[in-house]
């Protein structure tokens, strides 16, 4: 029977150079929420005989996204390189709204906070789409896997 899901993720240390407290608390809540409940089946691997679940490496090389996709017992099945230009803003826009999520958690009103959170959750969600559009053909998941990897992404690209 068919498991095709995450059941593992590593990501590349190498390319964080820094995350604060904030940073680190949202990776560790997207890497647990994603191993709990997520869709990823690989397609070309899929097509080759494979099952899931899955150990997903998270890397950037040269500009791409790098998903190293293996298997449980370790073996690779397949690197899907993404192109990440389509994503500078996104991330861009994220950090920004992000950065005033945090400050508003520490002295905003209930309501200001709401309205941040609000567009925090747009950019987010249009982030997911995007993701989702990207690993068409590639990688079947659904909207939710989307946005917990979209998150990874992101502390893949903290500079300091």
């Amino acid at each position: 029977m068919a498991d095709h899901r995450i059941s593992h993720i590593d990501l590349d240390d190498s390319t964080i150079l820094w995350r604060n407290a904030d940073v680190e608390q949202e990776r560790r809540v997207a890497i647990f929420d994603l191993i709990e409940e997520n869709t990823f089946k690989p397609v070309r691997s899929a097509e080759k005989g494979a099952t899931g679940p899955y150990t997903l490496g998270l890397s950037v090389r040269d500009d791409r996204l790098a998903l190293d996709i293996s298997d449980a017992q370790g073996a690779q099945l397949e690197t899907i390189m993404l192109g990440l230009a389509r994503f500078k803003r996104p991330i861009r826009d994220y950090f920004a709204i992000c950065d005033s999520y945090y400050q508003a958690i520490r002295k905003a009103t209930p309501q200001e906070i709401e309205t941040i959170d609000m567009a925090r959750r747009g950019v987010h969600n249009r982030a997911a789409e995007l993701l989702v559009e990207r690993l068409e053909g590639k990688v079947e998941t659904d909207f939710a896997t989307a946005r917990r990897l979209f998150t990874l992404i992101c502390v893949l690209h903290i500079r300091g």
